[in-house]
């Protein structure tokens, strides 16, 4: 079970892009990455097809490592636990307690 899911905002703690935020777009649970809007930008070169008539050099998002990022609660990076709530499993923010979803 990985702590960050689609839609959640976080913070990139290492690498070229460290300090920047971005909404997560995508999770790779397998391969344990994730993909940030914005963030590890890469240059593709892309031949002309059906979808793309031009072709020509087009800017994307690479995944990121899980480990990399951290899940951002009120503006503040902090990590997160999963706890009991009745008989429900939900995760929780490690710096103030509160629920998350």
């Amino acid at each position: 079970m990985l702590k960050i899911k689609k839609g959640d905002t976080v913070k990139i703690i290492t690498g070229k892009d460290k300090d920047k935020e971005g909404k997560v777009l995508s999770v790779d649970t397998k391969k344990s990455k994730v993909l940030v809007e914005g963030i590890n930008m890469v240059t593709k070169h892309a031949k002309p097809s059906a979808a793309n008539q031009n072709g020509g050099i087009i800017q994307k998002e690479a995944p990121i490592d899980i480990s990399n990022v951290m899940y951002l609660h009120k503006g503040k990076a902090t990590r997160v636990g999963f706890k009991m709530d009745g008989d429900k499993k939900v995760r929780f923010a490690k710096t103030t307690g509160e629920v998350i979803d």
